[in-house]
């Protein structure tokens, strides 16, 4: 795409773990997706680098309200920036509280070195962006696709021929196999299945992920997310009909997630990187979590 510039936020100081997307247009520079606050300086710096101060950031679109995506989005506000993000996930940015008492609870200690810190967003920054909405920015129409089934609240971002998918298409590093990233409380299959059949129906010439980077070939790419979707889902399915502990699966899982990666020729050093843009242990908590919810009928 003509004018766009990925950011490699440099995620625990590692390569092609979360990227940032500039754009450039006639009515100033866009951004898609912040990453943590962790990473707010790096990504200020790539900024700079490319001749804007963080005030020149009018608008920020968010994939979804995860801190690897939208972490740093309050830091933009505080600058000026109006911060696009699906109706459901804005009254989490507005009052941040919950948000991440829930993830100290998964992650204890560790979320200032993860993922920083995070503040409340003024209501008047934040925009809730309905189904199909168009924003106009310069020469730039920007659509939104409500692409549940990673998130109730994602949003993939249309512009051109371009999709940005956030999470709904998928993690990709270093040219690597696609896998899904399964973390709870949300994952829902069938929505992610319509999800993705949605992004095929555009037939886009690429697709942009935030981890990491672009696709060239989107309808292979999605064929495959769909395929090991199913597998990682069908993995999970006996362990949880078995009342399996889920901490005792997780060892496993992440040896048999390895040992895809390493049939398909991924090195010792991409396979990390994979587990710090999409760490196995989520997705074990979030598919026991779905066939949970699906054995109950509340999906």
């Amino acid at each position: 795409m003509k004018n766009l510039h990925i950011i490699d936020l440099h995620f625990l100081e590692t390569e092609e773990a979360i990227a940032s997307f500039l754009i450039k247009t006639t009515a100033g520079p866009i951004l898609i997706e912040t990453g943590p606050e962790s990473t707010f300086l790096q990504l200020k710096s790539s900024l700079n680098k490319l001749g804007y101060q963080i005030s020149d950031i009018k608008h920020v679109f968010l994939t979804h309200i995860h801190f690897d995506h939208a972490g740093a989005a309050w830091k933009f506000a505080e600058a000026g920036a109006k911060i696009y993000v699906h109706p459901i996930g804005l009254p989490h940015l507005a009052s941040p509280e919950k948000l991440w008492n829930s993830a100290a609870q998964i992650y204890g200690d560790d979320m200032e070195r993860l993922w920083g810190s995070m503040s409340p967003i003024a209501t008047e920054n934040l925009i809730g962006v309905e189904e199909n909405e168009i924003f106009k920015i310069g020469e730039l129409h920007i659509q939104a696709l409500h692409t549940p089934g990673h998130a109730v609240h994602h949003i993939a971002w249309k512009i051109e021929e371009s999709i940005f998918t956030g999470d709904v298409a998928g993690v990709m590093i270093n040219d690597g196999p696609v896998v899904p990233p399964c973390p709870p409380p949300d994952i829902h299959l069938e929505d992610w299945r319509k999800s993705i059949a949605l992004l095929k129906s555009l037939n886009p010439k690429s697709l942009y992920l935030t981890h990491f980077g672009l696709v060239t070939d989107p309808q292979i790419h999605l064929i495959a997310l769909e395929n090991i979707l199913d597998d990682w889902a069908t993995w999970m399915k006996p362990y949880f009909e078995a009342s399996v502990d889920q901490n005792s699966i997780v060892p496993e899982f992440m040896e048999y997630t390895k040992n895809q990666l390493i049939s398909q020729n991924v090195d010792e050093s991409t396979i990390q990187v994979y587990e710090y843009a999409n760490p196995s242990w989520m997705s074990v908590a979030g598919l026991m979590r779905y066939w949970k919810l699906k054995s109950q009928g509340r999906i």
